[in-house]
């Protein structure tokens, strides 16, 4: 297709950028550095902070502290109601929603700035995705859209975005006439309908090439909806219509396809590979994430479509990027933001020209959007580099847990509990991250203890609503990624709690009960017993 040569034309000036600069690390980052002192100089906080656009990168590491959002909230909600910015003199474009430790919802300003400095780290991965993979260019593609719960849409109709969005105007134009599904279905009005709606024009593009998402379990509910509705949608495809309802009346275009009608039809609806091969037999590339939690995940999916390439995600996050494949790792997005690194053992910051092999470490970033030395909860150890640039694998989130990108932390979890009504004798002792939760999906255990004959499907169902209120938990929840919390009770379920510590290697009198907590692998076999009284919450 002439729109992919176009593309690709277009991203390999900032390939070769990426490359050639390789060995110029310190260089390009305190030329970054102070392009963005001058910015952040100008505005309303920079001068409230004192700083100086002609710091050295010694003044700016030692003269200003590591900051987490709750240091920024305030000027960012005042700069919302006010309608103009005060973290950089770059104008803002829109507000980016996110979750926070603290609050259900925080927003990330996205300047002019910000955003270039998006392009310049997905423009080099794009003219690498080409590269590694040129089969991509026979097809459409269908790149992931940032959806928003469903009782959110109406207020945040300007700030949803897709993925296309992170790159320049030109490259944007060009991708975008490639594209297997519209941008409007980020628009439905409920995150069944979008669901609904992408599934339509995916099942239609006989020539898809490819599927890029963020979550792995994401790219799976994708699978099972299309499984679940494959008489609806069916129905849609063969006559080219929505038909009555909110979602005919919202979206005017529908696709039509008798040939993937017919095989939706045919379809048993179990997920084999044989049945996606014949659904989308272009399909050449996969990319979604592959590391920490979504590793059996994202083996899942290539299992299931296995006549693809796989290509794991670099780490991103809505402050910015760290890392973007790039001929077969995942460098330093060196060209985009300002990074140090923390060493959370001793507090100890790092440039990154600094970095050794086998470290790991805390990205803090400071970006075109006025965030600066902002910590993101991730940990990355350092296993290769490329020329001077560091690359970096996830290791996971600390202090949180992120199954499938919901991001959950203690005080969150911690005030859902204290919210819950519990009936006497019932009393919570964690809540349990685990990859399968018994339900063939990544979710919740809320542990009790308690007596078996207690119903606990009540508690189980407040606290999932409870934890809905954090933006990206119910985002997951509303896309089929995770199950609804289970609550799981025993008269020794504290025994079982300890047990489980001891097994995962903690150290006999330094075990304390927390809110929170990952249990990587298999539901416990202790909490699979029939002696165990499970309860699960409402249907997914």
């Amino acid at each position: 297709m002439l729109v992919h040569q176009l593309l690709k034309l277009a991203a390999s000036p900032g390939a070769r950028r990426f490359r050639r600069d390789a060995n110029r690390l310190e260089a390009v980052q305190r030329d970054k550095l102070s392009r963005l002192l001058t910015q952040v100089a100008a505005s309303p906080r920079g001068q409230a902070m004192g700083v100086s656009r002609d710091w050295r990168w010694e003044d700016f590491a030692s003269r200003l502290p590591v900051t987490d959002y709750e240091d920024w909230a305030e000027d960012i909600v005042l700069a919302r109601e006010q309608g103009q910015g005060r973290l950089s003199a770059s104008s803002v474009v829109r507000y980016q929603p996110t979750s926070g430790s603290t609050s259900a919802v925080k927003w990330i300003p996205y300047t002019r700035d910000f955003l270039s400095e998006l392009d310049a780290a997905i423009t080099p991965w794009i003219a690498d995705l080409y590269r590694h993979c040129p089969r991509i260019g026979a097809g459409r593609h269908y790149w992931s859209m940032s959806w928003v719960p469903t009782d959110m849409r109406e207020s945040m109709r300007n700030d949803i975005n897709d993925d296309l969005q992170l790159m320049s105007l030109g490259k944007r134009l060009l991708a975008g006439a490639s594209q297997s599904v519209p941008q409007d279905v980020s628009l439905a009005p409920t995150s069944d309908d979008s669901l609904f709606a992408t599934l339509a024009w995916l099942a239609a593009d006989q020539g898809l090439s490819m599927l890029s998402v963020w979550s792995p379990t994401f790219g799976l509910g994708l699978l099972r909806a299309l499984s679940r509705w494959r008489e609806p949608l069916a129905e849609v495809l063969s006559r080219g219509e929505w038909g009555a309802g909110a979602l005919g009346a919202q979206m005017h275009d529908c696709p039509r396809s008798p040939r993937a009608a017919a095989l939706l039809r045919q379809w048993d609806g179990q997920l084999e590979p044989a049945f996606f091969a014949r659904l989308w037999p272009s399909l050449a590339l996969v990319s979604a994430w592959d590391t920490a939690a979504s590793a059996p995940w994202a083996a899942q999916l290539h299992r299931l479509l296995p006549g693809a390439e796989f290509q794991g995600k670099g780490l991103w996050a809505t402050e910015g990027v760290v890392t973007l494949p790039f001929e077969g790792r995942y460098p330093l997005a060196y060209h985009s933001h300002v990074y140090e690194f923390l060493d959370p053992t001793d507090e100890r910051v790092y440039a990154p020209w600094q970095l050794e092999k086998g470290q790991q470490v805390m990205p803090l970033l400071t970006t075109g959007s006025g965030l600066l030395r902002y910590r993101l909860k991730d940990m990355v150890v350092v296993d290769d580099f490329m020329g001077q640039v560091p690359c970096l694998r996830f290791l996971g989130r600390a202090g949180t847990t992120d199954l499938v990108g919901e991001k959950l932390s203690t005080p969150v979890v911690q005030q859902a509990l204290d919210g819950l009504r519990l009936s006497p004798g019932l009393a919570p002792v964690s809540l349990v991250a685990v990859d399968d939760s018994g339900q063939g999906l990544p979710g919740y255990l809320l542990l009790l203890q308690g007596q078996r004959e207690q119903d606990t499907r009540p508690v189980a169902e407040a606290l999932d609503q409870g934890l809905q209120a954090h933006f990206h938990y119910q985002l997951a929840r509303n896309l089929g990624q995770l199950a609804p919390v289970r609550a799981v009770v025993s008269p020794s379920m504290h025994e079982h709690y300890l047990s489980q510590c001891r097994q995962r290697g903690m150290i006999e009198g330094n075990i304390k009960i927390e809110a929170l907590q990952y249990w990587p692998g298999a539901l416990p076999m202790a909490l699979r017993d029939p002696d165990v009284a499970t309860r699960r919450a409402g249907g997914m």
